[in-house]
Formats: C-alpha cells, structure tokens, sequence
C-alpha cells in the first residue's frame, strides 16, 4: 500500500491550492457544509466558484455566505460549466452535491468540458449513467472521484490494516450496520432533502439503501479488501409512510464465502448516526463505532480484550498515523475524515493534471470503477427485494 505521499496530507502543496467550484450544497443544505468545510479544513483548496442552488436567490445568498464573488456564483451549472473552463484562472475541480437523478447530467457536462468531477454518493441512479461516466473518464482526461468520507478515520484505516495483517486470522464472518432515526416522521414541506431522497422519481428505487447502505457497502470492501459475490435483501417501510424503503436486511457473501449480515435503517429510534462494523476471524475481532470513532476494538481469541486509541504511537500502524492531527485526548471526528478525504482528493487531482497518473489505491479513493459498482449494489438489492429476498449475483466482480 502506497502511503509515503500522505505523511504531511493537510500542507498545501508548493504550487498553492487547488481552486474549488460547487454545484449545489447552498444555503441550508447539510450535505454541502460538510463538504465544504472538509475541503477548507484540508488546506488544499480555495472554494472560488458556486452554482449552489437552482433557486437564483438562494444561489445568491449562498455565494455571499461562503465568500464567493458576485461574477463567480452562477444560476446555472451549464453557465459554471463553460464560464470556468474558458477562465484561465478557472477552477480545478468540481463538487456535486445535488439530488441523485441529477448526478449524470452535471458530472457529464463537467466532464466534457475538462473539468474533474467530485461527486456525492451513489455515483447515478442508474447502471446505464453510471456506465456512461465511467466511459467517459477514460483515457488521460478529467476524472470522476466519489466521497466516502468515514473510510478517512484513522482508527478504519487502523482496521483495514490489522485485517490486512492478519491481526484477527482468517475472515470468518461480520455484521455491519448503519442505523438513523430521520424517518419516523413524515417529511414536511421544507424538508426538501428528506422529500427528493424519499420519491422514486429523484432518488430512484432505493432510499435508505441508496443513501446510507452505500456507505455500508464501500465500509465493508475497504476493511477486508473482499469483493461480493451474491447478496440477497429485504425491503421494509417501518417509519412514516412513504413510497420507498426506510429499512433494508441484506445477506451478502464475500469472495471465499465469508458471510455478512447489513442492516440498514433509518427508522430506529434513538439511533443518529449508528454506523458501526463487527469483524470476526479465526483469531479475534476488531469492532469499530462511528459515533465514537477515536477507539478501535480488538479482541484477540483467548486473550485480553484492547482498544487501540487514535493518536501516535502505542499500536497505531503508519496509514493510520498519517491520518492523525491532533494528540490523544484531544478530539477528531467527522469533520477531520472529511478534510483527510478533500486532502486526499486534491492530492489525486493535482496528480492528474501533473500528468502523472493519480495513486487512487494509495489514498484510499474511490473512483469511477467503484461509482458503478455502488450502483449496482443498490439495483442488486431491489432485484433481490422485487423477486422475494432471492439471492443474487453481482457479476465477476462485486465491487
């Protein structure tokens, strides 16, 4: 595993910082702050241009929020699209942060005009787009990189390393869950995210498979570094009433049979975000938390139970370490996974455009190959809920 290139992550290259364009992610949107504030947080890019709401006002005070300047926030992503490629001091790379069904359309128009594409999760909403936008960042031009933030925890990178190292023996078998409690209520008329991810005319044929699993999904090949063969899922409305799932139960196997239960949901009350993963092999267990994301479980067999702490030192292996900032005891969350995953973008991009080819496996960073393959997960899922939970196949290579 390639690591050397990340030991200072968050110094901004000699050349300067990259400069940033968002397409979406304005004025109250959560998912854009995140987002944003990963990329600040990185010290690797400049936030410089926006097209951050389809409404023109909205666009407008979201541009005056974040610094943008008056003839850099654009009404329009297609006006974005050809403004910063025609500027020479056009941005490097841009952010879609929008409704899933409009992924496609945003990310090929950027595309096509020579501009790199970050784009939320899942890639598209259907395999047929997906397809499309792997097609079309083949060759030596602009890429397409997807955010999966919570792989950019130190103490993940801890447990991919130890599964790597055999710390825990052979696989044997793992739970992995992410539980929310967002979906209990009906979604209101200004609930405008909780509305477009509940409709099947802009989120597509899952909800919370789509939106939450994926995470799920990308967790569970990062750690074990497994393909899924076949999986079979279940459905379930448990929630307000709403045309799509809030809860899915997946059964999925692992390349050398390792079994794997998934349970998504985001009707269980009192759960926030109860993203967490059980892994179990012939010589122990690791179980890591996302609500306390500092600590690592390793339970060896027969022997004392530890927690491996975030920090440096005292058992943290080097891709771990190069993850951490700050001391023990001082904390590191969410917003520091998202800056090591802008930091680690910015890395790729500015690879790119160096005309060197872009260390994607080195930095942990999911791109075009494994957009699609998220997207066939989720169609896997409603294939399998459509024919009564059957089991079935992802094809040669499941990830």
């Amino acid at each position: 595993m390639a690591t050397g290139h990340l030991a200072h992550i968050r110094r901004a290259p000699a050349g300067g910082r990259l400069r940033l364009g968002f397409v979406g992610g304005g004025r109250g949107g959560l998912v854009g702050d995140w987002h944003a504030s990963g990329a600040r947080l990185s010290n690797r890019w400049d936030i410089v241009a926006g097209a951050l709401s389809s409404d023109p006002e909205r666009a407008a005070l979201s541009a005056q929020d974040w610094a943008i300047a008056p003839d850099r926030a654009y009404g329009d992503w297609r006006d974005m699209a050809r403004a910063e490629a025609a500027r020479a001091d056009g941005i490097d790379a841009v952010v879609v942060c929008t409704p899933n069904h409009t992924h496609h359309p945003i990310a090929a128009g950027f595309l096509d005009a020579g501009i790199d594409v970050i784009c939320d999760k899942p890639m598209t909403n259907s395999v047929e787009e997906a397809q499309d936008l792997r097609t079309r960042t083949g060759g030596s031009g602009p890429t397409l990189l997807l955010t999966y933030p919570y792989v950019h925890h130190a103490m993940v990178r801890q447990a991919r390393a130890m599964v790597a190292a055999g710390e825990i023996g052979e696989l044997r078998q793992i739970r992995i869950e992410y539980l929310q409690d967002g979906s209990m209520h009906a979604a209101g008329p200004d609930d405008k995210g909780q509305l477009w991810r509940r409709d099947p005319a802009t989120a597509g044929r899952s909800s919370a498979v789509a939106d939450i699993g994926t995470h799920a999904y990308h967790m569970l090949h990062h750690v074990t570094g497994r393909e899924v063969e076949a999986l079979r899922a279940e459905f379930h409305t448990c929630g307000a009433p709403q045309p799509l799932e809030d809860t899915a139960f997946v059964s999925l196997r692992l390349t050398g049979g390792v079994p794997v239960l998934m349970h998504i949901s985001q009707a269980a009350p009192g759960q926030f975000c109860g993203f967490r993963f059980h892994i179990w092999g012939s010589a122990g267990g690791l179980s890591w938390d996302q609500e306390y994301p500092e600590d690592l479980r390793h339970t060896p067999l027969d022997g004392p139970e530890r927690i491996v702490r975030r920090g440096q030192g005292a058992g943290i292996v080097p891709e771990a370490a190069q993850l951490v900032h700050l001391p023990r005891g001082h904390g590191e969350a969410l917003t520091d996974a998202w800056a090591n995953l802008y930091a680690a973008l910015a890395i790729a991009i500015g690879q790119r455009r160096a005309g060197q080819t872009a260390d994607l496996e080195g930095l942990c960073l999911s791109g075009a190959d494994e957009g699609l393959q998220g997207v066939r997960f989720v169609h896997a899922c409603a294939d399998s809920h459509a024919r009564g939970g059957a089991w079935t196949d992802l094809g040669p290579s499941g990830w």
